[in-house]
């Protein structure tokens, strides 16, 4: 039996970054395994106070509560939900281990890389460093997408069956996805397809679109 949960999201972001928060990994998985939550919606134009730091301390979302446990950071999430249900973590050992080595390479691995590409893309674009910026980032980056397209080749997903790892993977994708750096990828390009096609991706979509304010608060 599920204890009651809450899902720590933003009540208001820029166009450009709906459907691009990290809460929306944790959303897919619960959508996955028909997981309840209530989502709890914070201001993400103020600074969160102690009350918030004392459950994510850096401030950012999501954060996760269940009955007594509390934590923070998606990736953690994801593992401790995909602990409850199979069809999100296999229990065969062999794949399990894959599924979580995938969900830390998705996290530490290529997020690391392609992430600077997406600040500079959306957040400073108007500064005059930012070109200079992109193409610096962007060779080490094209590098580890073409590791990452090697190792994925014809498999459908990153461990066997789908996972958390792939989860975690397609989020970090589609954010590159949003400059097109995946046009010279057909095998991450066709792999981040099939993810988002899953009826559960869709569904957590657009809970996360639901949950937005079409304004900020007035301050």
């Amino acid at each position: 039996m599920n204890l009651p949960a809450t899902l720590s999201a933003f009540e208001w972001v820029p166009d450009f970054a709906r459907g691009h928060v990290r809460d929306l990994r944790v959303r897919w998985a619960c959508e996955e395994i028909d997981r309840p939550y209530d989502a709890v919606l914070l201001d993400a134009t103020r600074p969160r106070g102690p009350d918030y730091t004392c459950w994510q301390p850096f401030g950012q979302v999501p954060a996760w509560r269940e009955g007594t446990l509390s934590m923070f950071e998606s990736g953690a999430i994801l593992l401790h939900l995909g602990e409850t249900d199979e069809r999100l973590l296999p229990s065969d050992p062999q794949t399990r281990w894959q599924a979580i080595s995938w969900l830390f390479a998705a996290l530490n691995s290529v997020e690391p890389y392609v992430g600077p590409l997406v600040d500079v893309r959306l957040f400073h674009a108007d500064r005059p460093w930012a070109e200079d910026a992109f193409a610096t980032f962007r060779p080490a980056a094209e590098q580890r997408l073409t590791q990452l397209s090697d190792a994925i080749g014809e498999r459908e997903w990153l461990a066997g069956p789908f996972s958390i790892a792939d989860i975690a993977m397609a989020t970090v994708l589609k954010d590159v996805s949003s400059m097109n750096l995946l046009d010279g990828f057909p095998t991450l390009d066709a792999y981040l397809q099939r993810a988002c096609a899953r009826p559960a991706y869709a569904r957590a979509l657009q809970a996360q679109l639901d949950d937005f304010r079409d304004q900020p608060k007035a301050t």
